[in-house]
């Protein structure tokens, strides 16, 4: 699962036994050399589902880690793209990985990149983009965190701004990869309950149902968009969606919709 230059078994444990921000301070460098960053394919088929989406000027990154997202949303948005994160390390690894171009539409270089340190429960911005992403941050949050977090998005977007962000499907219960992240749930669990600080990462706590009704719930219109090119399941369904929130502020409220393709 790793590279030879990826972190060593030691790294890890040391990583693993640290805060969040503090452990992903330590990660950074070699971050992008483990199976924990988001693979090209699935970033490319997010970029493909955006794109009749948009048209975006300005684009949030959530948790934006070493800068994948970040590439994702200089193709799909023509202003300005900002990544937040809480690590100081993995943002310094963004700034070399996806540097700050020149901005405008008419710019060669694509949209300016800027970074920001943040938790992104507390973001700074207000009415500020037009999409927000996040790739595999949401485990961080605690189920209890996640519908302050999805307001504090809803009050980052422009009215009838887009948040999306890729959910798979989960695996069939008794298979090889339902089993690895029920371990690797339980291991960190046993984990927070003897040390401290804790280190919030857990692979099954957001399902579809859940997100649709907390992002319904902080004022989104929900939609889901199958991601085609990551293939589906035996039984036809996909392996991962795109899910799509739209920020909702209609005199009638959020609706729920199966199309978000034609906006809502």
């Amino acid at each position: 699962m790793f590279s030879d230059q990826g972190p060593t078994l030691r790294e890890l444990a040391v990583q693993a036994l640290s805060s969040v921000e503090h452990g992903y301070d330590l990660l950074a460098p070699k971050f992008d050399r483990t199976p924990y960053r988001t693979p090209d394919r699935v970033l490319d088929a997010v970029t493909t589902a955006l794109r009749p989406l948009g048209p975006f000027g300005t684009g949030l990154d959530l948790c934006c880690g070493t800068g994948a997202g970040l590439g994702v949303l200089r193709r799909v948005c023509r202003e300005r793209v900002v990544g937040v994160d809480f690590s100081a390390g993995m943002l310094a690894v963004a700034g070399s990985a996806v540097p700050a171009a020149p901005g405008g539409p008419a710019a060669p270089g694509g949209p300016a990149v800027d970074r920001v340190r943040a938790d992104v429960r507390r973001l700074p911005f207000a009415g500020a983009f037009d999409l927000a992403v996040s790739f595999g941050a949401l485990g961080h949050f605690l189920p209890q965190e996640r519908p302050a977090l999805f307001a504090r998005v809803h009050a980052a977007l422009r009215p009838g701004g887009v948040f999306a962000f890729p959910l798979p499907a989960p695996p069939p219960v008794g298979s090889r990869p339902y089993w690895a992240l029920w371990g690797f749930d339980a291991a960190m669990r046993v984990r927070n309950a003897l040390w401290r600080p804790r280190f919030v990462m857990y692979y099954r706590t957001l399902g579809l149902a859940d997100a649709r009704g907390e992002l319904t719930a902080a004022g989104f219109a929900v939609g889901t968009v199958p991601l085609e090119e990551l293939g589906r399941r035996p039984d036809g369904s996909p392996r991962c969606r795109l899910v799509v929130a739209r920020q909702d502020r209609s005199p009638e409220g959020p609706r729920e919709r199966d199309n978000p393709v034609r906006g809502v």
